[in-house]
């Protein structure tokens, strides 16, 4: 048996660092309003795993958390401040991939884009046939 995949990644500081295992599932880049606010940036690139495959490793434990929806809550350290993703009542953990310590792998390039629709007309984003 070949042993699960394991990611790591966490904040700015250091002090949220986190450890997803096994397949890194509907990796996507998104444009929506809640994406650029949480991000402060134009376009967030997402991974999702399961919440039972991700677990919370840094000195700080698990991330604070603020709901954002009726079905998830933006992760994010209270120290630095830095996001990390979202934590979905589905039981899903989307991680954003600037988090990851090595956001080039090819499981986590993104395969789609959401929310076109809210990106500004100036901004493009493209999706890497890898």
């Amino acid at each position: 048996m070949v042993d699960a995949k394991t990611y790591t990644g966490g904040c700015l500081c250091g002090h949220i660092r986190f450890e997803a295992k096994g397949l890194a599932v509907n990796p996507h880049t998104c444009s929506c309003e809640m994406c650029r606010r949480h991000t402060g940036a134009l376009t967030a690139a997402w991974v999702e795993f399961p919440s039972k495959a991700v677990s919370w490793t840094g000195p700080g434990g698990a991330p604070s958390v603020y709901r954002s929806s009726k079905v998830s809550s933006r992760a994010f350290c209270a120290m630095c401040g830095s996001t990390l993703g979202a934590i979905d009542d589905a039981p899903t953990v989307a991680l954003l991939v600037g988090s990851f310590d090595e956001p080039d792998d090819a499981e986590l390039v993104p395969k789609g884009h959401s929310f076109r629709s809210g990106q500004p007309k100036w901004w493009t984003v493209e999706i890497s046939q890898r």
